[in-house]
């Protein structure tokens, strides 16, 4: 009976692939790129800070200010701690002037 077709007229043989099989005739998804969290924060706290030292007055609107004083130190949590720490350093430097220009 493995020469049956469906109510469609297609063969139900065993060369027809399962929905629901495994193994090989399993359809799967390609496994997602890994991503590199560390660099892209590194990229984008640097950006900031680049934003920031190339600024004479605050770049930002009071609000976004105070957003990117509490994202900042966090993305900066992906970091080695002794990157972090001196990037949030220059981060507070950059603040504190931008605060008084």
């Amino acid at each position: 009976m493995s020469d049956a077709n469906d109510l469609f007229g297609h063969p139900t043989g065993s060369g027809q692939l399962s929905l629901f099989g495994s193994g090989e005739s399993r359809m799967t998804a390609p496994a997602p790129a890994p991503i590199d969290y560390p660099a892209r924060a590194r990229a984008k706290l640097r950006g900031v800070l680049e934003l920031m030292r190339a600024a004479k007055t605050m770049p930002w609107s009071e609000r976004d200010a105070r957003m990117w004083q509490v994202v900042f130190p966090q993305m900066a949590n992906w970091l080695p701690d002794d990157e972090a720490n001196q990037l949030r350093f220059e981060f507070a430097q950059e603040i504190e002037r931008l605060k008084a220009a």
